[in-house]
């Protein structure tokens, strides 16, 4: 899913928004209260391990933060710094957008809720834009293939995802920023998009567009280089995206802009229009670093596929799993650019990684739970921590039911009689439940000691299964060793 950038709009007969009146700046123009009829951005109540909101006149340089956290790319212009230094300012307008082309986001848009909410902790306002019009093309950055067509109630329902998941997050900063109404919105572009009529926009926006400064940007080249080429739906998606910006920021007051460092020429079309088109000055563009791991692939897929941030799509459980098995030399710069810990603590953490003593996982286990709380709330990630420790091979903690089938859809699973499972022997039952491929390698483990029945080690190979055994009647969980799983559903 791309990270995308767009609007807000007034019902009614379109009309493109461009006068000879004479520009006001963003910074001396009322912040107008924002709204949007299908989302409710009423307010969580923020979490306990949430910093204490920045006092008026302190307000720390955003752009500084980010960049000595590795969260700065490339700005647009210097003068950004200067902005988010002047305490006489007020606030910026911050705003990022999220094409709806899944149910959920996935890790590889955590950074733009991260940075948004960066700049709600240093008094800014955020705005989350999802591309309910631009949705219906697709972003080419990135991608080797136009993306396939999604049908209007597959749309809808993905906008109404990503919107929940978006409000979750957010709303968790509310009480950081300005104390003057809510410091964040969500909008929908459909809102305007859908009463543009092709050739106002072609004599008022396309004219001002060079195709050689279109054709230059980096995400074109390289699919007008590859097989399959670019269609002209693609390539008019920077220009949509640049509109998005230039409205925003001419009728309410968004000053800056920002996405991944595939972004870039995408914005810089809405930086290029708001200079042409208005002849302003004050549209800003800040780009983030895509998350990669120290060996250069990407960081968010998993086995199974992408790191999704819907509890629907991916168990707070399996969630945290995967940030607690971040190699040693990844955890560091994902503490740093991925929590909000400050950096004291972080570099604490990294001086204890290479002193005697220190015990394995520390820091993953740091950088899992801020991460799993974050996106899923404290309730998330007590979730999280409960099914850990019962699922540890060796634990102590009595299994019951519903933690077994609380991972039930993170591990492989089986069912099986309850005729056919009592009396079974333990190693017959780890084969034919998947565990292991022969019975010789179910026997090689088990004289390890590396074979668990509901967390309890198996000893005896003569071990058979009796009605005692199974979980509340209903479940049996096998390991082999700490990572390997399977849940035995008894029907």
């Amino acid at each position: 899913m791309a990270s995308r950038t767009f609007l807000c709009f007034n019902h009614g007969k379109f009309l493109l928004p461009f006068t000879t009146t004479k520009f006001i700046p963003a910074s001396r123009r009322p912040i107008k209260s924002l709204s949007f009829s299908s989302v409710s951005c009423s307010l969580n109540t923020p979490q306990p391990t949430v910093e204490p909101k920045f006092q008026m006149g302190s307000t720390p340089n955003v752009v500084k933060i980010l960049e000595e956290r590795g969260l700065l790319e490339s700005i647009t212009n210097e003068n950004l710094r200067l902005v988010c230094s002047d305490q006489t300012a007020g606030p910026l307008k911050v705003y990022c957008g999220f094409d709806p082309t899944a149910e959920s986001l996935h890790l590889g848009n955590l950074l733009g809720l991260i940075v948004l909410s960066w700049f709600q902790r240093c008094g800014h306002r955020a705005v989350a834009l999802i591309g309910g019009a631009t949705g219906r093309i697709g972003d080419p950055s990135g991608k080797s293939q136009e993306r396939p067509e999604l049908d209007l109630e597959s749309l809808e329902k993905n906008i109404a995802g990503i919107m929940e998941i978006v409000n979750k997050i957010l709303s968790k900063n509310e009480n950081l920023g300005s104390e003057q109404n809510s410091n964040f919105v969500i909008l929908n572009n459909y809102d305007w998009w859908k009463e543009v009529r092709l050739l106002d926009f072609l004599k008022q926006v396309g004219r001002y567009a060079r195709v050689g400064s279109m054709m230059s940007k980096e995400s074109v080249k390289k699919r007008l280089e590859s097989e399959q080429g670019m269609s002209y739906t693609e390539f008019t998606y920077q220009l949509l995206q640049g509109y998005d910006f230039l409205y925003l920021f001419k009728n309410e007051g968004v000053n800056v802009q920002i996405g991944g460092s595939d972004q870039w020429g995408n914005i810089t079309a809405g930086t290029e229009l708001i200079r042409k088109i208005l002849q302003a000055e004050g549209a800003y563009g800040l780009t983030f670093p895509l998350l990669l791991k120290s060996d250069g692939t990407k960081f968010g897929k998993s086995e199974d596929g992408a790191i999704w941030l819907s509890p629907s799509m991916l168990s707070p459980y399996k969630f945290y799993q995967y940030f607690f098995s971040v190699p040693d030399a990844d955890v560091v710069r994902f503490l740093k650019i991925l929590t909000f810990l400050n950096m004291e603590e972080i570099n604490e953490l990294e001086s204890a990684m290479k002193k005697p003593g220190y015990v394995p996982n520390t820091a993953q286990r740091k950088l899992a739970e801020e991460i799993t709380r974050f996106v899923h709330g404290e309730d998330g990630l007590t979730e999280a921590l409960k099914a850990t420790e019962a699922l540890r091979p060796g634990s102590e903690t009595k299994l019951d039911w519903e933690t077994i089938e609380g991972i039930a859809e993170d591990v492989p699973s089986h069912s099986l009689p309850y005729t056919e499972v009592l009396n079974l022997s333990i190693v017959d039952l780890s084969v034919s439940s998947g565990l292991f491929e022969s019975k010789s390698a179910a026997r090689r483990l088990l004289k390890q000691g590396g074979i668990y029945l509901n967390n309890n080690r198996v000893d005896n190979e003569s071990k058979r299964i009796e009605a005692e055994d199974i979980v509340d009647g209903k479940v049996l969980l096998l390991s082999a060793g700490k990572k390997n799983k399977v849940v035995v559903r008894i029907s």
